[in-house]
């Protein structure tokens, strides 16, 4: 299967950053595109980039002196290579960020997204996350012991 095609105005976005900071979403571009071929790219919010299969899976925005990865995945895929910097209980979404000359950790990246991608198969983490709490009762505790 082929990769879905790059999105002209995603290039558009990276093309008004900073040298560093367009070579290290280049880089997250196409571990996201590796992590599945069927990732489309679109612009959400007039400008900001969003890679989407079955909803959300990342978004890029560009910081003065970071850039942050996005991940939607409600706080629900295990992080054990500590890839989220900020966000970790959030709701709806956590943050990878990088500053200039950090390492990304590629297979780790590739396993969180290839996650996010099978949750959104699945139905996407707000069905998962409501799967879940009916299989505990909504109390907390797992009424299927």
């Amino acid at each position: 299967m082929d990769s879905a095609p790059l999105d002209p105005r995603v290039d558009a976005y990276l093309g008004g950053l900073p040298e560093w900071q367009r070579e290290t979403f280049a880089r997250l571009r196409a571990i996201i595109h590796r992590a599945d071929p069927g990732i489309q790219e679109t612009i959400k919010r007039s400008v900001q980039p969003y890679f989407v299969l079955d909803g959300n899976v990342c978004a890029f925005l560009a910081a003065k002196d970071h850039v942050n990865l996005f991940v939607y995945d409600g706080a629900i895929v295990p992080d054990p290579a500590g890839l989220i910097t900020a966000g970790r209980d959030n709701q709806t979404a956590r943050t990878i960020g990088f500053r200039q000359g950090d390492p990304i950790d590629e297979e780790a990246l590739l396993a969180f997204l290839r996650r996010i991608v099978q949750n959104n198969r699945a139905g996407g983490w707000r069905k998962l996350k409501q799967t879940e709490q009916a299989g505990r009762g909504g109390d907390g505790h797992d009424d299927r012991t």
